[in-house]
């Protein structure tokens, strides 16, 4: 009896040995015919009898299983991932065997699978498809993980194709590996448009130009882009309203690039979103210093100071505005505001009066104080016209000042005016 055992179990074993035979061969065969879909088929047959498999084996199903799903490059995204992983796992075990027959023909099939991915991608970005970029490079930093710069370009074209969280979890691994990006980056110029690309590799560079569509090849030393993968992680996560995780990664960004006038800008305006006024004009203020002719920064400080109701200050922020830019319509229009929000404290004054020889001599005064201040906003509201023509809301208040001042011909043209962009807005 034991020996019937014995032999029955010698009969399963090479049972099982010979369907991992028929299946492999089954996937040989479909690959010679180019029957990619087959192949597959087969693949998915004998992978259920891979744990019979021994290394030989096995090391021969995942080079075949590999040109399954690669199928000489039209597999899809998936299929091409499966390849990826199948010639991985097969180098993987020859050189725990010593002996690599099928390795150097996978590695040669995944240079041919790079280099179509590099292709692809930067025709995408030539033809501003920046989310099939983002897929196409991440794909080819799959298959060369050693390359980090092609995380960097998927990262890249991933925010250029809006999709942030995608573009946060590259930009996210390429810190904590502590990328810099500082390599050497390959140049090109397009015969046919004229204008200088850049390529993935030295290999891809090369063999365009080889190949006639490429001239005066070119080189040159890339800088660090670690401040700017740190600032970037920081300003999705304002774009996403994360804004704990925005400061936070601010924090390490500014560590790197203390100077940087835009992330101190974005760390303001997350301060500002999160109601810390004090920190955003703090932020704002050593904006200034950093770049003192920036008339933006100066009108930004305006605006806080005449929320904050320091009208002197506002006053003061907005002129070094209009001293930078005098075209700067905003800052003409605000200037105006705060110029006339004076009037209320005149008019309470003068409401409050009464019928005596002095009241009566200090309601005129006021009202002088009052029409100067008109006065002296006209200038403004009339360069905020003059730049915006269409501002409705300064052509009536400068109808409203004509008015006051007893400026018939100014008023009547003013009214024209009104009612001329009321007609066009209905």
């Amino acid at each position: 009896m034991k020996k019937l055992i014995t032999i029955i179990c010698a009969l399963l074993i090479s049972s099982s040995t010979f369907a991992q035979k028929n299946e492999v061969k089954a996937m040989e065969k479909a690959l010679k015919n180019l029957n990619f879909a087959e192949a597959k088929a087969a693949s998915a047959s004998a992978e259920a009898l891979l744990g019979n498999m021994d290394d030989k084996m096995k090391a021969k199903f995942y080079f075949l299983k590999g040109q399954a799903h690669y199928a000489n490059g039209a597999g899809t995204d998936a299929d091409i991932d499966t390849a990826i992983e199948s010639f991985d796992k097969l180098k993987t075990i020859e050189m725990g065997m010593g002996k690599l027959k099928y390795t150097d023909e996978a590695t040669e099939i995944k240079s041919q699978m790079l280099n179509s991915f590099l292709t692809k991608a930067n025709e995408a970005i030539q033809g501003k498809d920046y989310a099939t970029a983002a897929k196409r490079f991440e794909k080819a930093y799959k298959m060369s993980p050693t390359d980090t710069t092609y995380l960097y370009y998927a990262a890249s074209s991933a925010v250029n194709a809006q999709d942030y969280k995608t573009s946060l979890d590259y930009y996210v691994k390429l810190k904590n590996m502590g990328y810099t990006g500082k390599e050497m980056r390959y140049y090109a110029t397009n015969k046919e448009t004229g204008v200088e690309e850049l390529f993935g590799s030295k290999m891809l560079r090369d063999a365009s130009v080889k190949s006639g569509q490429y001239v005066a090849p070119n080189q040159e030393m890339a800088e660090s882009k670690f401040a700017e993968i740190v600032k970037n992680i920081a300003l999705i996560y304002v774009a996403e309203n994360e804004n704990e995780k925005a400061l936070a990664a601010m924090a390490d960004a500014r560590a790197s690039n203390p100077d940087d006038l835009g992330l101190i800008l974005s760390e303001a305006n997350v301060h500002l979103k999160m109601g810390n006024r004090d920190k955003f004009k703090e932020l704002m203020e050593e904006a200034t210093t950093k770049d003192p002719d920036n008339a933006e920064l100066q009108y930004n400080l305006g605006v806080l100071a005449a929320e904050g109701g320091n009208t002197e200050a506002a006053m003061k922020y907005y002129k070094k505005a209009l001293a930078l830019d005098p075209n700067y319509a905003d800052a003409q229009i605000n200037m105006a505001v705060v110029i006339l929000d004076g009037e209320a404290a005149i008019v309470e004054e003068m409401n409050g009066l009464g019928n005596s020889a002095a009241d009566n001599r200090r309601y005129d005064e006021l009202k002088e104080e009052r029409a100067e201040l008109y006065r002296t906003a006209i200038p403004y509201l009339k360069k905020a016209l003059e730049l915006k023509k269409n501002n409705i809301d300064a052509a009536r208040t400068l109808m409203n000042i004509y008015s006051a001042l007893g400026e018939t011909d100014k008023f009547k043209e003013m009214r024209t005016q009104v009612e001329e962009m009321e007609a066009a807005g209905n």
